[in-house]
C-alpha cells in the first residue's frame, strides 16, 4: 500500500508499505472522479501540480495534518494503474484499506457550504443539494461509505458539513442502507439481495467495475478481466459469493430453489414499484418480516410473489410455497415442504417417508419446528390464495387463521397473497390493475405471439377495454394465439359476449369481474367448436373443487353416467385431448400441487375461472350434475386394503368439501346416494374430521331408511 505524506516544503511524497508495516493512523479520500485527476505517473514525473485534481490531494493532506495524521491515501495517484498485477491487488484490498483508515474524507464538489446565517434553521436547501450529490450514485463510493468507522463530509469549499453519524438519517433515506450497516454491523448479517440492492442504482465508468466495486461488500476476492463485460463479471461475482456462503450457518438449512408448485411467470411484466416495495419491506437482519399482497382475483398477486421469489432467490436459504386456499390444501403443501426438507436434511425430520405419517398436523408441526430452529432465519414462506381468512366476526367454519400455521420463532420472511384487504399482518401492498397500456400490450403480444401491437390501433383499443387485468389479457392472448381472429374481431366478440352475460348473470356486476368473465365466455365459444367434450368438462367442473381434477376420479365406469362423460373418460387419450383444448385457451393447467400417488396427475383452473363456471356456464343450477359429482367423489374413496389409501384421501378432501357444501345447502337430490355418503363419512373419519363424518353418516342413514321404507 502506498501512502502520501505532506512534506514541510508543501510537496507530497509517496511511501510504499507492506502488510504488517502499514501505519496504524492514516486518512483516506472518497470522491467522484472528475477531469484531470492526478495519476501515479504524474506524481513520479512531478507534473501533477498543473492538474485540476491536485487541489483534492492538497485538501486531503491538509485535513489529515489538522487531524494529527502524517499519512493519507488518494486512489487516483496511490495506485499504479498501468501495472495490472498491482491494480488487481489494490482493488481486492480496497475495502480493507478504507475499513482500517482512521478518517475517511468525502469531498463533494457539487455541494456548497451551509448558510450559517440563514433564517431557515432546518437547512432544507442544503439538505436537498446534499441528497442530490453525484457521490451517492457512484459504484465505488458504496464501500467507501460503509467500510470506514469515521466518515466526514466536506463541501466544495473544503469545509466540514457533517459526519456519517450526524447525517445518518439522510444517508439512510438516500441510499436505502440500514443504519446498522452504516454503524459497522457485520455485512454477513444482511442478505445477498439486500446488499446488491444498495448498489442497484449506482453507476461506474467501466461496466465491469459494477461487480469489482462490490468485492469488499461481499468479502470475496476475484481476478479482474476488463473487457469481459458487466454480465460475466457479475456472474463471476455471484459464483464467488456462493462459494463463500457455503461456510455460513444459513447453508445448514438450504434446500434447492423450486417453484414447481406455481404457474410459470413467463408473461410477467411491469410491477417494478411493487417489487421494490416488497424488497424493502422484507429486507432486514433475519427477524420476522411479512408482506401481504391483496387485490382482485386475477390481478397478478401470485405472479408477483413468484417473480419476487425468482429475483431474490439468492438471498434465502429456502423458499417454500404453500397453498392456503383451504386448510386441507395448506396441510398438503406442508407435506410437500416436509419432503423437500427431509431430502436435503435427513436429520432435521424424523426418519422414514413422510407419506407414512397419517396425521397431517404432525407434519405441519415438524415443518414449523424446523423453520424455528436457531440460525435458520433466511427462509421465505409464501402463503398463496389466502382468500378465506378468519377475521373478527367471521362465522364461516371453513375460514382459516393463518397465524396457526406460522412458525413460532420471530424470524424469517413471509409473503401472503389474498383478495381480502382486511388481512392485517405485516406490510400491506394493494395490487392494482396495470396502469400503463404498454404493459397490457406486452402481455397480449407475448401470449398471442403477435408483434407490432403498439402501432396497431385495434390492439390498443382491446388492451384499454380489458382495463389492465393480467388474467383477462393473458386469456385473450391465448385465444388469439389459437385462432386467426383479428384484434377488432376479438373486441366485437368481447362486447357481444358481455351483452349475453349481462342478461344471464346480473350478480356479476363489478367492472373488473365483467372483464374477466366475458373474456372467458369468448374462449368457451372457441372451445365448443374445437371439442364439445372440453366444454362439458368445464361445466361439470363447477360442481367439483377447482384444484386437482384427474382422470381416474371421473372414470368410475357407471353405465348410468351421461354419454358425454363416458366418452370423455373412455381412455386417457380422450381425457387428455379434452383437457388440452382447455389448457391451450389458458383456462386449465397441470395441478403441480397434487400429491404423489399411483394415479395420474390432476388439472386445476384459476379460482376466478371456477367462479365463472359456477355463475355463467351453469346459468341455472344443474341438480343432475351436482348429484353426479357427489356420486363420483363418493365412489372413489379408497378402502382400507388399498395401498397407502391416505394419499388418495388427501386428494379427495377438497372435492369432498365441495360436495358437503352442496349437500348442506340442499343442492343435491339425495336419491340413491346412501353408499356414497357413507364413503364420504369414512373419508372424513380417516382424516380426523369427525363433525363432517357425522353429517355424512346421518345422510347415509336417512337414505337407507328411505330406501327400506
Amino acid at each position: 500500500m502506498r501512502l502520501l505524506q505532506y512534506n514541510n516544503d508543501g510537496d507530497f511524497s509517496l511511501t510504499e508499505f507492506f502488510e504488517g508495516d502499514i501505519p496504524k493512523k492514516y486518512a483516506i479520500l472518497s470522491h467522484k472522479w472528475g477531469a484531470e485527476e492526478v495519476t501515479f505517473k504524474d506524481l513520479t514525473d512531478d507534473t501533477s501540480k498543473g492538474k485540476v485534481g491536485y487541489g483534492k490531494i492538497q485538501f486531503c493532506g491538509e485535513q489529515a495534518r489538522r487531524d494529527g495524521m502524517q499519512y493519507f491515501w488518494v486512489d487516483t495517484c496511490c495506485i499504479d494503474k498501468s501495472n495490472a498485477v498491482e491494480l488487481q491487488e489494490a482493488i481486492n484490498s480496497m475495502f480493507r484499506w478504507y475499513r482500517d483508515a482512521t478518517k475517511c474524507y468525502v469531498y463533494l464538489p457539487d455541494v456548497s457550504r451551509r448558510r450559517t446565517d440563514s433564517a431557515d434553521k432546518s437547512d432544507e436547501g442544503w439538505i436537498s443539494t446534499f441528497r442530490k450529490s453525484e457521490w451517492f450514485r457512484r459504484g465505488w463510493t458504496l464501500q467507501e461509505l460503509i467500510a470506514p468507522a469515521s466518515v466526514d463530509f466536506f463541501c466544495k469549499e473544503g469545509d466540514l458539513q457533517g459526519s456519517k453519524a450526524s447525517l445518518e438519517r439522510h444517508i439512510c433515506e438516500i441510499t436505502g442502507i440500514p443504519a446498522r450497516a452504516l454503524r459497522g454491523s457485520p455485512l454477513s448479517d444482511f442478505s445477498v439481495a439486500e446488499r446488491l440492492s444498495w448498489a442497484a442504482s449506482r453507476e461506474t465508468f467501466r461496466q465491469e467495475d459494477k461487480a469489482y466495486s462490490l468485492l469488499g461488500i461481499f468479502e470475496v476476492n476475484m481476478s479482474l478481466i476488463y473487457s469481459e463485460g458487466k454480465d460475466k463479471a457479475m456472474n463471476r461475482l455471484r459464483e464467488e459469493i456462493d462459494k463463500a456462503s457455503r461456510g455460513f450457518k444459513r447453508e445448514d438449512f438450504s434446500i434447492p430453489f423450486s417453484l414447481y408448485d406455481v404457474s410459470d411467470v413467463e408473461h410477467f411484466v411491469a410491477r417494478k414499484t411493487e417489487l421494490l416495495e416488497m424488497n424493502k419491506a422484507l429486507s432486514g437482519d433475519g427477524s420476522r418480516r411479512t408482506v401481504v399482497l391483496h387485490g382482485l382475483g386475477g390481478i397478478g398477486k401470485t405472479q408477483l410473489a413468484a417473480a419476487y421469489a425468482k429475483r431474490q432467490k439468492d438471498s434465502y436459504s429456502a423458499i417454500i410455497w404453500l397453498n392456503i386456499k383451504d386448510e386441507d390444501s395448506l396441510k398438503q403443501s406442508f407435506v410437500k415442504a416436509a419432503k423437500h426438507i427431509s431430502r436435503q436434511h435427513s436429520s432435521a425430520l424424523p426418519p422414514g417417508n413422510v407419506d407414512t405419517i397419517e396425521n397431517l398436523d404432525e407434519v405441519v408441526d415438524m415443518v414449523k419446528a424446523w423453520l424455528s430452529l436457531p440460525h435458520n432465519i433466511r427462509w421465505l414462506l409464501i402463503y398463496d390464495n389466502y382468500d378465506n381468512p378468519k377475521l373478527p366476526g367471521t362465522t364461516d367454519p371453513m375460514a382459516i387463521d393463518v397465524r396457526k400455521f406460522l412458525p413460532e420463532s420471530y424470524q424469517g420472511s413471509i409473503i401472503i397473497t389474498t383478495r381480502s384487504s382486511e388481512v392485517r399482518i405485516g406490510h400491506s401492498i394493494q395490487i392494482r390493475k396495470l396502469g400503463d397500456v404498454r404493459d397490457s400490450l406486452e402481455i397480449l403480444s407475448t401470449v398471442s405471439r403477435r408483434e407490432g401491437l403498439v402501432a396497431d390501433p385495434d390492439a390498443v383499443t382491446l388492451a384499454k377495454e380489458l382495463d389492465g387485468l393480467p388474467l383477462a389479457l393473458a386469456t385473450a392472448g391465448a385465444y388469439l394465439d389459437q385462432t386467426a381472429r383479428s384484434f377488432s374481431d376479438y373486441l366485437r366478440l368481447y362486447k357481444e359476449s358481455w351483452a349475453r352475460l349481462m342478461e344471464t348473470s346480473p350478480e356479476l356486476s363489478s367492472y373488473e369481474e365483467r372483464t374477466l368473465y366475458s373474456t372467458w365466455q369468448i374462449s368457451l365459444d372457441s372451445i365448443k367448436q374445437r371439442n364439445p367434450l372440453s366444454a362439458d368438462l368445464l361445466r361439470l367442473w363447477a360442481y367439483f373443487d377447482n384444484q386437482d381434477l384427474w382422470f381416474e376420479l371421473l372414470r368410475h365406469g357407471d353405465s348410468e353416467d351421461p354419454e358425454w362423460l363416458r366418452e370423455l373418460t373412455k381412455d386417457e387419450l380422450s381425457f387428455d385431448s379434452a383437457v388440452r383444448v382447455l389448457s391451450k385457451h389458458g383456462l386449465v393447467e397441470v395441478a403441480t400441487s397434487s400429491q404423489e400417488s399411483l394415479e395420474s396427475k390432476g388439472y386445476s383452473i384459476h379460482g376466478c375461472v371456477h367462479s365463472w363456471t359456477i355463475h355463467a356456464l351453469n346459468q341455472a343450477w344443474d341438480y343432475d350434475l351436482a348429484r353426479l359429482a357427489v356420486k363420483v367423489v363418493g365412489a372413489h374413496v379408497p378402502g382400507k386394503n388399498d395401498i397407502q389409501p391416505w394419499l388418495i384421501q388427501r386428494r379427495l378432501l377438497q372435492h369432498a368439501a365441495r360436495c358437503s357444501h352442496m349437500v348442506a345447502n340442499i343442492l343435491v337430490v339425495d336419491d340413491g346416494l346412501a353408499g356414497e355418503y357413507h364413503n364420504l363419512g369414512l373419508l372424513y373419519a380417516n382424516q380426523g374430521k369427525l363433525a363432517e363424518a357425522e353429517q355424512m353418516y346421518q345422510r347415509a342413514l336417512q337414505g337407507m331408511e328411505k330406501a327400506w321404507g
